[in-house]
């Protein structure tokens, strides 16, 4: 048995054509609903890279971005999924509307938040730690992993966009997300790979 082909590491400006590219190749899996996601470790560059996938699919139908930090919290960053599958992908792939509950960050602490509406569409760009697990293997059209190999590097640039005061969790949140992404093997699933670093 031949031994299959693994994607190799592109910059985020090649990596974009290829990810339309793929995602548009392939059969909805939601439905009528195409799936793209976009997983990675924290500070990596996935909300941008998953902005400029829905920019570049411009003219393919409906496109919509939902990012897992809407859901998450700093002491539980993992277990929005299950809510998140059955209110939004679940329903989508039935062809209804899919509803889910925002977290509420307005205050000191998360609380339960506003109700966000979800409707079938043609495209869906998920992005967010944790988002490519294997709970989703078989329902995402194109998977792309987002990674900056130095972790101090990508500490640097999440403390720059959540503030100072955010340091102590972000930095627990990187050991979390390391121990997720061992036992999840994400990476390993995806079918391109975007380093910030030119391969």
């Amino acid at each position: 048995m031949p031994e299959q082909r693994r994607p190799g590491r592109q910059s985020p400006e090649r990596g974009i054509d290829d990810a339309v590219r793929l995602l548009l190749s392939r059969r909805a899996t939601l439905g009528a609903v195409r799936l793209g996601v976009v997983d990675g470790p924290s500070g990596s560059g996935k909300s941008t890279f998953a902005q400029r996938w829905v920019d570049a699919l411009t003219g393919n139908g409906t496109v919509n971005l939902f990012s897992s930090d809407l859901l998450a919290t700093w002491l539980d960053p993992f277990s929005w999924w299950r809510r998140f599958d059955d209110g939004v992908l679940r329903p989508l792939a039935a062809g209804t509307d899919g509803h889910i509950q925002l977290t509420d960050w307005s205050g000191d602490e998360p609380r339960p938040g506003s109700w966000l509406t979800i409707p079938p569409v043609d495209v869906l760009i998920l992005e967010g730690v944790s988002c490519g697990r294997r709970e989703l293997a078989g329902r995402a059209g194109a998977l792309v992993w987002v990674e900056e190999p130095d972790r101090v590097e990508r500490l640097e640039r999440a403390v720059g966009r959540d503030g100072p005061a955010s340091r102590p969790m972000l930095a627990a949140w990187q050991d979390d997300e390391d121990a997720f992404f061992r036992a999840d093997r994400t990476r390993e699933r995806a079918d391109l790979l975007i380093t910030a670093t030119e391969p």
